[in-house]
This record gives C-alpha cells, sequence and structure tokens, in this order.
C-alpha cells in the first residue's frame, strides 16, 4: 500500500525541529544512497555526512551537530537521537502502508472445544487453536499456526506463518513471533542406562513476557520441572537455541545462531553477538555484552564486555592450553623482569 504524507505530519506525530518546507510531500523512507526527492531519510553516524550532502533526499533526519550541513542542502528534522527516531519513524509508517488483518477465524481452521478467542484477533488458514487456549484482543495468528491446549497469547501479539506454541506456554502482549519458531518443544533431557538414553519428561512449560520479538527458526524449549523464561523486552534473532530452564532478563538482546545451554541464567540489558555459545548452568549478571563467536564456559558475576575464542582439540589437552593461556600475563611479566635482570 503507498502512501504519501507531508513533513508536517511526521513531526506532529513524532516530534523534532522541521527545518524546511512544512507541506513537501513524502512517499517513501530510503537510505541516503538511493533516496530520491520524494523520499525521507536518516543520518545516524557522522561518519556517512559526506553521503547526506550528495543524496538527493526530500529531507534527513539528523542530530543537531549535523543541523546545518544538513539544512544547506534541503529540508531536515533535528532530533537528539535519529537512529531512534528513524525506528519510531519506522513504526509509524508500517502503521499506513500494511493492510490490517481481518479479525475472525478462517473457515479451514480448527478450533478445539473451550478454547477463547478475542472478536478482534485474526485466526489465518489451516490454523489448529487447542483446547482451553486462549487468544488476545487484537492477536494475529498466521496460516498453518499451532496453538498447544491451555496456552495463551496476549493482546496484539502477531505470530507469523508456522509458528508452534506448545501445550501451556505463554507469550505476553505485543510480542512478534517470526516464521517457524517453536515455543514449548521439549528439552534435552535424557538419563544414561547401561548405553542407552532414558527420556526425562519436560513437564514444565515456557513464559514470555511482554513486547518480545523473537526471530525466524528460533526455538525455545520447555522446562524440565520449572519453566523456560524470558522476561519483557527480550529481543532475539533469527536461529537461536534456548534450551530448558533458561531464565533471559528484561531487555537483553541475542544475535543470530546464539546457543543457550539448559538451566543458564541471564541478566537484564544482556546482549549476545551472532554464533556465540553460553554453557549450562551459568549465570550472567545484568549488563553484560558477549561479543560474536566467544564461548563462555564460567559464570560472569561482574558487568561489561567479554570476548573469547579458543581452538578446539581433545579436552585433556584443551584444559591444559587454557589453564596455561590464562598464565601467560603473568609469564610475561616475569620474562620482562629476567631480561632486565640480566642487562
Amino acid at each position: 500500500m503507498s502512501v504519501t504524507v507531508r513533513l508536517a505530519d511526521v513531526v506532529a506525530a513524532l516530534g523534532g525541529v522541521l527545518h524546511g518546507d512544512a507541506g513537501l510531500a513524502i512517499n517513501r523512507l530510503a537510505p541516503l544512497e538511493s533516496a530520491d526527492a520524494a523520499s525521507l531519510s536518516f543520518l545516524a553516524n557522522p561518519r556517512y555526512a559526506a553521503k547526506m550532502a550528495t543524496s538527493a533526499a526530500a529531507c534527513v533526519v539528523v542530530a543537531p551537530d549535523q543541523q546545518a550541513l544538513a539544512v544547506a542542502r534541503g529540508a531536515a528534522i533535528v532530533t537528539a537521537d535519529p537512529y531512534l527516531y528513524f525506528a519510531r519513524l519506522t513504526q509509524w509508517w508500517a502503521a499506513r502502508t500494511r493492510a490490517a488483518a481481518v479479525p475472525g477465524v478462517h473457515a479451514s481452521a480448527v478450533v478445539e472445544p473451550g478454547a477463547l478467542i478475542h472478536a478482534s484477533a485474526s485466526v489465518g488458514p489451516f490454523t489448529c487453536v487447542g483446547a482451553g487456549a486462549r487468544i488476545g484482543a487484537g492477536v494475529v495468528i498466521g496460516s498453518h499456526g499451532h496453538i498447544g491446549a491451555g496456552a495463551a497469547v496476549g493482546e496484539g501479539t502477531r505470530l507469523a506463518p508456522r509458528v508452534t506454541l506448545g501445550d501451556a506456554c505463554v507469550v505476553g502482549a505485543r510480542g512478534i513471533l517470526h516464521s517457524g519458531v517453536v515455543v514449548g518443544a521439549d528439552g534435552f533431557g535424557f538419563a544414561p542406562s547401561q548405553g542407552t538414553w532414558v527420556k526425562i519428561e519436560q513437564l514444565g512449560a515456557v513464559r514470555i513476557g511482554d513486547d518480545v520479538e523473537i526471530g525466524a527458526n528460533t526455538c525455545i524449549d520447555r522446562g524440565a520441572l520449572d519453566d523456560t523464561v524470558l522476561d519483557d523486552g527480550v529481543k532475539l534473532y533469527n536461529l537461536i537455541q534456548v534450551g530448558h530452564n533458561v531464565h533471559i532478563g528484561a531487555h537483553s538482546a541475542m544475535a543470530g545462531c546464539v546457543g543457550i545451554a539448559g538451566s543458564a541464567k541471564i541478566g537484564k540489558h544482556c546482549t549476545a553477538g551472532g554464533g556465540a555459545i553460553i554453557l549450562g548452568h551459568l549465570e550472567l549478571v545484568d549488563h553484560v555484552h558477549i561479543t560474536a563467536a566467544t564461548v563462555v564456559t564460567r559464570s560472569i558475576l561482574k558487568p561489561g564486555q567479554y570476548s573469547g575464542l579458543f581452538p578446539f582439540d581433545d579436552n585433556a589437552s584443551w584444559e591444559k592450553n587454557a589453564a596455561t593461556l590464562r598464565q601467560l600475563h603473568t609469564l610475561r611479566d616475569r620474562i620482562r623482569a629476567l631480561e632486565k635482570s640480566t642487562k
């Protein structure tokens, strides 16, 4: 759906100080490089100021320190945080350009007895809603979805096609679950017995708070006894594995292919870069930031940024080398002291 707005409309909705023609028409959002005379763009990093100077954008959202350069080339909206402004602008724009879901249950959907679906919710084709499930106001469930028995989806949450929400699992309000997400599969629990494996039934569930977004094909396992928990505002990207009984604190964010083993406890406002691994039963306090591909092998009890990658080896050799590596700083100081003593 195409839309045309005036700059005055944007500023009235989102704030900022407009320099230029308030009646200027905008029909798309675009990066500086591909923007045209009907585009609204933004500059968040001063390193790209040269691109702004040559951009054809009708208007650019900038910080106060870029105001003079932006106004010299055309219209500008000045705000303290252009990136945050742009994020809110995309939401405002999407609300005007995306077709609204049609309330109601598609004729091909299966709704089992006792399920409660709000009249304003939209349940797509070939979706199954289990017995006793609760679907809140304004919820959108895409085609081929599965909502298990006794599960619940909070107000305004959107489930893309092919999302699975297991029995008794709960997703809060205003969430977004992208295609292929599986919430509530069994955790990886088996007891060894004479060379075989005996399954440990996973009797917990998954509880997800409000304003959580989960990327495509991410899996969040149900707990063995207690629940797996994602608190409010957690953001997970694609292809992430969250093991059973993990607890992720509010507003933590994980990039693609992160793996979190069972019973790890991650604090609030933590981040993990792509491919990072957090081993089971560890604790990360609030405000811990793990860089990409880092393997976290011990609890982190002090906020900060952590990195580490060590070559694969047989375990006995790896442990010896890892122990030596941790002494390198002390060994360096000892060598320096010896060098000074021999001069």
